[in-house]
């Protein structure tokens, strides 16, 4: 399976940063590997309104600290209300166009630092038993494509992705509680490449859980909803392919066609790419991508009692 990890993401996110405002121009990670003393110290410096812009740009840009990082932020004093007091200022102009460059990169990284919370095992649950997710839905229930929101959104779903990249069935149950779902089709709906495929990763991995496949399959329009979305994608994927993405959406449509249910809804609701060529085009040079787009063919035919001279039609285009 196709995973996104913590240094993926942070190559991802520093796409977009690298190029923000001049704000951050002079702030340079060290070289040189900080000492936990040092780290600390940074951390502090998270308290002083005058030293927080730089503390929060080189606790998130530097690579070698974040391994260990997360338990230091989560067990300091009053730091996690800091961050999420640093996100919340963002609130404020989200519905304006005063929402700056300068203020982006404080909330971004404050963002990122969280992001460190929810990749490390010993913080993850921490952050959803404090609800912690629920300050990111603003980012992720914004409709403006600008470069600022996007990066809000992105480093939001990064967090997310973080959470679901375990398989935890009790983490999925949170989130699909807090209606999580909704907010990841309005991203794979808005956002920019990235975002979509972050997105589409995290519908994926809820997918993965029971749960997660009893909630898209219980109710139609939810089913429908979902796959809206994703036959949108996969038809804009043949002007703007994106193997990455494509991936992503061929796991949730193969993890579907597992529920009978959903393969009575793909007679009409598969995208009409998976029904010609087009999409073979993309995906001819990934083994792991035709075998998938096999098994759904396979599976749609046994989930829904098709003829079998219809799916070997199908497969006939796919190579040996």
């Amino acid at each position: 399976m196709s995973n996104f990890s913590f240094a993926e993401w942070s190559n991802l996110l520093d796409q977009w940063g690298a190029s923000s405002s001049s704000s951050n121009a002079d702030h340079k990670p060290e070289k040189a590997i900080p000492t936990t003393t040092s780290v600390e110290k940074l951390i502090k410096e998270i308290e002083n309104p005058l030293t927080r812009e730089h503390a929060l740009f080189a606790l998130s840009r530097n690579r070698e600290i974040r391994a260990n990082l997360a338990p230091l932020l989560w067990n300091s004093a009053g730091t996690i209300y800091l961050l999420l007091e640093e996100i919340t200022t963002a609130y404020r102009v989200m519905s304006s166009p005063d929402l700056v460059a300068r203020a982006t990169n404080n909330v971004c990284n404050a963002l990122v630092l969280l992001q460190c919370v929810a990749s490390h095992p010993d913080t993850r649950m921490n952050l959803i038993k404090a609800n912690v997710p629920y300050y990111l839905y603003p980012f992720l229930e914004a409709k403006n494509k600008e470069k600022q929101y996007e990066y809000l959104r992105l480093t939001s779903l990064g967090i997310i992705g973080a959470l679901v990249k375990v398989d935890n069935a009790e983490i999925v149950h949170f989130l699909l509680q807090y209606e999580i779902v909704p907010l990841c089709l309005r991203c794979m709906e808005v956002g920019n490449e990235l975002s979509k495929t972050v997105a589409t990763f995290i519908i994926q991995k809820i997918l993965v859980q029971d749960e997660g496949l009893r909630y898209f399959c219980s109710f139609a329009e939810r089913f429908f909803a979902l796959t809206r979305v994703m036959g949108t994608m996969v038809d804009k994927s043949v002007g703007e392919p994106s193997l990455r993405l494509l991936k992503h959406i061929l796991r949730c449509y193969v993890r579907l066609s597992d529920c009978p249910r959903a393969c009575d809804g793909f007679k009409i609701s598969l995208p009409s790419k998976f029904r010609d060529a087009t999409i073979l085009n993309l995906i001819r040079d990934d083994p792991e991508a035709l075998e998938w787009l096999r098994q759904l063919f396979v599976n749609i035919a046994t989930g829904n009692r098709g003829s079998p001279p219809l799916i070997e039609e199908k497969l006939s285009i796919l190579p040996s």
